[in-house]
């Protein structure tokens, strides 16, 4: 059985990508159109998952999933490996579900605020403040998890999920150069992470330049 991902290249999707080709399970990607500015896009995951976001999932059984966390956590008890999550007995357990919290409660939304201020914020003038003081903090949020990140993986020497995440985010704003100067262990994690060969399709499908 397969399973279907909503996606758009370079999105958040292709954190679930990674996974479900690190894991070789059978998938279809369904593209997505812009959804930030087409409304004809927006409305057609609208019709799946409510709150229009990315990565979104079609189950074998027809049931939705979304939530990135929560698909990566489903998605190691529906392989039955800890290749991506270490399991409850693991040292590197408590760890890493801290930070997988952290990344997607506190950075993720920061994009969904400043991506389209005009959803929070009525007044024009207040827009690009707002954006602005959302970049400062994201970059903040950010330096908390180099602090955090232990090399050669961020967990150290045992590679997860937390690793994706880091590559794939370390596309967004503020970039890569940006990690580079500012946030090295975590630039060093995101190349390491490019350069797996279980998942140089997955990188090209997503950033094909």
């Amino acid at each position: 059985m397969t399973i279907k991902v909503y996606g758009r290249a370079g999105w958040g999707s292709a954190i679930v990508e990674a996974q479900l080709a690190w894991y070789g399970l059978a998938f279809t990607v369904e593209p997505v159109g812009d959804m930030l500015r087409d409304p004809e896009a927006r409305k057609k995951i609208e019709g799946i998952n409510p709150l229009a976001q990315l990565p979104t999932l079609v189950m074998p059984d027809g049931t939705m999933m979304s939530e990135s966390a929560a698909i990566t956590l489903l998605l190691a008890d529906i392989t039955g490996k800890d290749t991506l999550v270490p399991r409850p007995q693991a040292a590197e357990r408590a760890p890493f579900l801290r930070w997988l919290v952290f990344i997607v409660a506190n950075i993720y939304p920061t994009f969904t605020y400043a991506d389209v201020p005009a959803r929070f914020v009525e007044v024009e003038a207040a827009q690009a403040p707002f954006v602005k003081t959302i970049d400062a903090y994201r970059q903040k949020l950010w330096r908390q998890l180099e602090g955090a990140a232990a090399g050669p993986w961020f967990l150290g020497e045992r590679f997860s999920a937390l690793d994706l995440f880091i590559a794939v985010m370390t596309h967004w704003g503020p970039k890569r150069p940006w990690f580079e100067q500012e946030t090295p262990r975590l630039f060093a994690i995101a190349r390491r992470a490019d350069a797996l060969p279980e998942l140089a399709e997955t990188w090209r499908r997503n950033w094909p330049t």
